[in-house]
């Protein structure tokens, strides 16, 4: 028997910002439910994105056999491409004008914030125009900073390299004493950085300090902190967020440059050592030994390596899976669009449940670390720990002498 109100026409996918290691999964969870419920006659695939879409560069997902499909979506990074590109209203209407071209009423799009909503307003768009069209978001970030989302896929497997790093460092730090900077993504969420304290398994395991960017930095009490911790522990790890902000509310990298800035007009916080070096070199200048010798300090920015390391949360492989199947689902039960969220249901045993939320609750918006994931101006709380436990997956606890 046919779905009440299911609109005859293509579907078209995408994947858009900053690739991960499970948004693959997302893609097949898609196609699969898809092909099972046998009434789309071609599922396409947008090749880097809306960009691809604009350009009218297409691939048949259809035509895909399930062994390769199945095979893709254990693979890291964004199997189509991806994009940067941040539609307007004009750009949203080449995408519309792209859909009725090929005949497409199912839209899916793999994404962020922004991703979102490209949907809101290609959504509003064939509203407008009085064409049948379903857009539907279907969450992904590995900032974690989706509003209505528990957590968002990418965000579990990329804190569970940030930990790991963090459990090896850690073990470097202490064998070569010093002062030791890891500088992790996030631009306005801390998540990610707070990950780092998943290293600690014992008392005086690093990072010592974790610096987020929903607390003000001050370079002089971040000396301070580096201070007492070295003096305590002849050692210091730190983990700073990439977005950590001065009292105005200006990001520090921001500040040491005009650097590069991105199609959202952001300033390049990714991909540059130059945060890491600035507070190395502050720290030299700084701190001074009895002889008068400055600390050893050294800095490393993690970058794109926390993306797409091919070693998954098993958790996040699986909830993102579901989140493509639940969007999939929503399309043919006769929903007109929506986002799909990830919500929690209990921390043990973890359960979690993906419902749809409307699209106008998340495009654009931001979500911070909430108070209560925060310990004073440079630690992450018990509260996050619990929280972020259930979607890593095991990590490591190493035999020492």
């Amino acid at each position: 028997m046919p779905t009440p109100n299911l609109i005859e026409g293509n579907a078209v996918i995408g994947q858009g910002g900053g690739p991960t290691a499970v948004i693959n999964q997302s893609l097949v969870g898609v196609v699969e439910t898809l092909r099972d419920h046998g009434s789309i006659p071609n599922i396409l695939g947008m090749r880097h994105g809306v960009k691809g879409m604009v350009n009218g560069d297409l691939t048949n997902l259809s035509e895909v056999d399930p062994y390769t499909l199945e095979e893709v979506s254990k693979a890291p990074s964004a199997a189509l491409g991806s994009t940067r590109d941040k539609p307007d209203v004009e750009y949203c209407a080449r995408i519309f004008d792209t859909c009725k071209r090929h005949d497409v009423r199912y839209f899916f799009y793999i994404g962020g914030n922004d991703s979102s909503d490209t949907c809101r307003i290609v959504n509003k768009i064939a509203d407008e125009g009085s064409y049948e069209l379903r857009c539907f978001h279907i969450p992904k970030t590995i900032d974690n900073d989706l509003l209505e989302n528990d957590h968002t896929p990418g965000f579990p497997s990329a804190a569970r390299f940030v930990a790991w790093a963090f459990a090896g460092d850690d073990r470097d730090n202490a064998a070569l004493p010093g002062i030791k900077i890891n500088v992790v993504m996030g631009r306005h969420a801390g998540f990610l950085t707070g990950a780092s304290a998943m290293a600690r398994t014992r008392e005086g395991d690093g990072p010592h300090l974790i610096y987020l960017p929903e607390r003000k930095f001050d370079l002089e009490r971040f000396a301070a902190d580096v201070d007492r911790v070295y003096t305590k522990h002849g050692r210091c790890l730190i983990a700073v967020s990439e977005g950590i902000q001065n009292e105005d509310g200006l990001p520090i990298a921001a500040a040491l440059s005009e650097r590069e800035r991105d199609a959202h007009g952001n300033i390049q916080l990714s991909g540059t050592g130059a945060l890491g070096d600035m507070l190395s070199d502050y720290l030299k200048k700084k701190l001074k030994s009895a002889g008068g010798k400055p600390p050893r300090v050294r800095a490393d920015t993690f970058g794109y390596s926390q993306r797409c390391w091919p070693d998954a949360s098993p958790v996040d492989a699986f909830e993102s899976r579901q989140c493509g199947r639940a969007a999939a689902r929503l399309a043919m039960s006769g929903d007109l669009d929506g986002s799909i969220a990830i919500k929690r249901l209990s921390n043990a045993p973890y359960r979690a449940e993906f419902v749809r939320v409307d699209l106008d609750q998340v495009a654009g918006k931001t979500r911070h670390m909430p108070e209560e994931f925060m310990r004073g101006h440079n630690d992450v709380s018990d509260a996050f720990i619990d929280y972020l436990r259930p979607l890593l997956g095991t990590i490591p606890s190493f035999a020492r002498l």
